[in-house]
């Protein structure tokens, strides 16, 4: 039975060296994706650039919840927080729990970002909180994209423990003894 391990380890790695060689139709290789994670990195940076210059603390004096002063901060930590991972990303794309949390704090943001443009559009000027959307949308098409790219992935990560279950059931199948028949104990002697 010990001979047999090393054919069975052969085989799993095969297998999943097979189901990581090509991307399933329709998803980004890695080095396509790549990319797109240095221009989300870049694009937060500069939304993080464009935060750092709000003054929520003028908003406050001006009567503004402290709300808007604490979700600005959020928003900065956030894309900033971003800009690093996607950057990280941009080096090892098939880390898919990263990527994962990098979407999370990307919607995060889009969401803090709508408060904070009204907030911007309330206690300082329409002229500001437009350029502050007109920032976060450009980085539209890179975002969707990269969610694409995530589901893909999970997916293709789904498809291939399925693979890697199914070929480790077969080999514990080959190599395990088939167990004796189980026989009925009825306490009678003969």
């Amino acid at each position: 039975m010990d001979a047999f391990r090393p054919a069975l380890l052969l085989m799993i790695a095969s297998t999943v060296a097979f189901c990581q060689a090509s991307p399933p139709a329709g998803m980004e290789n890695p080095w396509d994706i790549a990319p797109v994670m240095k221009e989300i990195a870049a694009h937060n940076s500069r939304l993080t650039s464009a935060l750092e210059k709000i003054d929520a603390r003028a908003w406050v004096e001006k009567g503004a919840p402290e709300t808007y002063a604490e979700q600005l901060q959020s928003t900065k930590v956030q894309t900033s927080a971003i800009a690093s991972q996607a950057q990280a990303l941009a080096a090892k794309p098939e880390q898919l729990a990263l990527s994962i949390e990098v979407l999370f704090r990307m919607q995060s943001v889009e969401t803090m970002l709508a408060s904070v443009e009204a907030g911007i559009r309330k206690y300082d000027s329409p002229a500001a909180a437009q350029a502050l959307a007109s920032l976060a949308a450009e980085g539209g098409a890179n975002r969707s994209r990269f969610q694409t790219y995530i589901v893909s992935l999970a997916a293709d990560r789904e498809r291939a423990l399925v693979v890697m279950d199914k070929e480790a059931q077969r080999c514990r199948g080959i190599l395990s003894p088939t167990a004796p028949a189980a026989t009925a104990k009825t306490g009678k002697k003969r």
